[in-house]
């Protein structure tokens, strides 16, 4: 049974108001951070002018968004049930029959609804941004552009070409990872200015020490036959850390399209790991978001009087240091193969829910 509409009102309302400020605090506190390191990073740096480093700290604002939700929510709670209680708003409810189950209905459907808007709508938007950061801070920044690209036909590489004037674009229709082998290969070789010079058709390829060994190769060239050879070398800068690192990052690809990437990842032969942790992560961040709102009230629902700001404000930096350790440690297990992905994916929340029932349980029911 629930509290009255009245009373939930109050509740929700009040839930909403501190969690809009410890949203637009946190926000504001990283976001600063976050662009001071971007503008010392971009120091010296001809092309990376204040415009640009600006713009670059707006890209990533949707990401620290969603990455402040969590501590936002926390925080929200505390201070609105610290409030509550010290105003003895909560003892009085409490008196009137409602139990801590139908007081903490409100927050809880307001935390696990904005725990969705944050996945299905924020996700995407950061997603889309932290992409076009990652290839602004290549430009301006590191020097580094993507060199890697993975879609349904199959995954798309480019490299410098060997006189340092044109590029090549190898195409793979699968590859085995482990010894870096691209299958049914293409290779479009381009001189200065685009201007096309040579295409590869090859059965296979290996990355060897500074060049590609083509197998079975057909060489053809603008005007001229195509040449058939065994064995064919095509030079490269590549290594098997760079391509690595070219991969789009868990990140940058939004939720709704995470199960068609790991699809596509698994077709061609890469390692879905991070982006299946990813995504398991995602679904599992309402759930985490209703445990903080548990968590938060335990420690605001017994405070004195006196005394019990800074002991609250230190148990929920406590807490919400915990959560932050426990995710990442279980999420490097996770990616390390040393724990089952969705194992990884949903401790933290599921520790966090149990400990917030647990807690709560002790506390009404003593």
């Amino acid at each position: 049974m629930l509290s009255s509409p009245t009373i939930s009102g109050y509740i929700l309302r009040q839930y909403l108001i501190w969690f809009g400020i410890m949203f637009a605090t946190i926000l504001t506190v990283i976001g600063l951070i976050d662009a001071v390191e971007l503008l010392r990073r971009g120091s010296g740096k001809p092309d990376a002018t204040a415009s640009i480093i600006t713009g670059m700290a707006l890209l990533r604002a949707p990401f620290l968004a969603q990455e402040a939700v969590p501590f936002a929510v926390m925080f929200g709670g505390i201070l609105t049930f610290l409030k509550m209680t010290r105003n003895h708003e909560l003892v009085v409810v409490r008196a009137a029959g409602v139990s801590v189950w139908q007081f903490l209905a409100p927050p809880l459907a307001a935390s696990v609804l904005i725990g969705v808007i944050s996945v299905t709508i924020l996700n995407p938007i950061s997603a889309v941004m932290l992409s076009q950061f990652e290839e602004q801070e290549g430009r301006y920044i590191t020097g580094q552009s993507s060199l890697l690209a993975v879609s349904s036909e199959g995954i798309w590489l480019r490299q410098t070409s060997s006189d340092g004037e044109g590029q090549t674009v190898v195409h793979a229709a699968r590859v085995q990872p482990d010894e870096l082998q691209l299958q049914e290969v293409i290779v479009f070789e381009f001189g200065k200015d685009d201007q096309f010079i040579g295409r590869v058709d090859a059965q296979s390829a290996y990355l060897r020490d500074g060049h590609w060994e083509l197998s079975d190769a057909w060489l053809t060239r603008p005007v001229r036959a195509g040449v058939f050879v065994e064995q064919h070398e095509l030079p490269t800068n590549l290594t098997p850390d760079k391509i690595q690192e070219s991969f789009a990052s868990p990140e940058t690809v939004a939720f709704w399209n995470l199960p068609r990437f790991i699809r596509v990842l698994e077709e061609t032969g890469f390692s879905p790991v991070a982006h299946r942790l990813q995504f398991h992560a995602l679904l599992a961040e309402p759930i985490l978001l209703a445990a903080m709102i548990m968590i938060a009230a335990t420690f605001s629902l017994r405070l004195t009087r006196r005394g019990g700001i800074l002991l609250l404000v230190g148990a929920g930096v406590l807490v919400s240091f915990f959560v932050f350790l426990l995710t990442n440690v279980v999420q490097a297990l996770g990616l390390g193969a040393s724990v089952p992905v969705i194992l990884a994916a949903w401790t933290p929340a599921g520790v966090c829910l149990m400990a917030g029932l647990t807690m709560l349980l002790h506390l009404e029911d003593g």
